[in-house]
């Protein structure tokens, strides 16, 4: 598995992931064109391909913040879904980041909310904020009830609420 960080919006591979975040992901959830774009203007912002035996498999768009670097968004492509490649890209991350927080629905949302959390349970994070809200991503979208989930048990949780609030979402 190789993780390759794309650096620019001229790479093909750019335009096939912001294809698929945007069908993956429901509006409300998702950066609006032009604010995707902007990330690879942002030094914090690691947007990656995840390739398997060369083909491009899913991608994750990671912040690299002071004590943590948050995951805002990963996605195995749908023909590569349930291969068991989402718990090699994690134990991956792990060799990189000892500090990893990212956000996910609710568990009592519905079936696929559940199953996203007990994946990332299943692979060493913690829920650390049930009562997390997501900043609205534009004009037009709701904030979101979200939890927040860490592979580690930071003591507070303020600090990286507000770390992302400031630098993800500003």
């Amino acid at each position: 598995m190789e993780f390759i960080q794309i650096t620019s919006l001229e790479d093909f591979r750019t335009k096939e992931i912001y294809k698929s975040y945007c069908e993956t992901f429901p509006e409300e959830e998702r950066r609006s064109e032009k604010q995707f774009n902007a990330l690879f203007n942002c030094p914090k912002v690691k947007v990656y391909t995840i390739l398997e035996d060369l083909k491009n498999i899913g991608y994750l768009i990671s912040w690299e913040l002071t004590n943590f670097v948050f995951v805002e968004h990963f996605e195995i492509f749908s023909e590569f879904r349930s291969m068991k490649f989402g718990s090699q890209i994690i134990a991956d991350l792990y060799k990189n980041y000892s500090h990893i927080v990212l956000e996910a629905e609710p568990e009592d949302l519905d079936e696929n909310a559940q199953r996203r959390i007990s994946f990332y349970k299943k692979n060493g994070f913690t829920t650390i904020d049930e009562t997390y809200i997501q900043p609205s991503y534009g004009d037009g979208k709701p904030p979101l009830n979200l939890w927040l989930l860490a592979n580690w048990l930071p003591e507070k949780t303020d600090w990286i609420r507000e770390e992302i609030y400031d630098v993800v979402y500003c």
